[in-house]
């Protein structure tokens, strides 16, 4: 028995760094949500307890990820005069992105 969850925690560490590089949020988000799903479902109902929390991970790690790209989409950049990029918070203050 100790040996599936090794090898469930193994396999969902290999799937979380290997999707990591995802150039989306809701990608890393997914993967990240399959991932922890996967390994916390294996711990708690066997194999297929990590099927199922894999699946609801995935699905809420997407979503999760989707709404965090949506606020970055609506965000508006603009350029200082010595280069640097900000937006404008909600709060009317400058947030400097690099």
């Amino acid at each position: 028995m100790k040996k599936l969850h090794l090898a469930t925690v193994a396999i969902a560490t290999t799937t979380i760094v290997m999707m990591s590089g995802c150039a989306t949020k809701a990608g890393t988000g997914a993967a990240v949500g399959a991932g922890t799903g996967a390994v916390l479902g294996g711990i708690v109902g066997g194999r297929s307890g990590a099927a199922v929390g894999a699946a609801l991970g995935g699905v809420s790690g997407a979503a999760i990820g989707a709404n965090e790209d949506a606020k970055d989409r609506s965000r508006v950049y603009y350029r200082d005069n010595r280069g640097y990029t900000y937006y404008i918070g909600s709060n009317g203050q400058r947030y400097y992105v690099n």
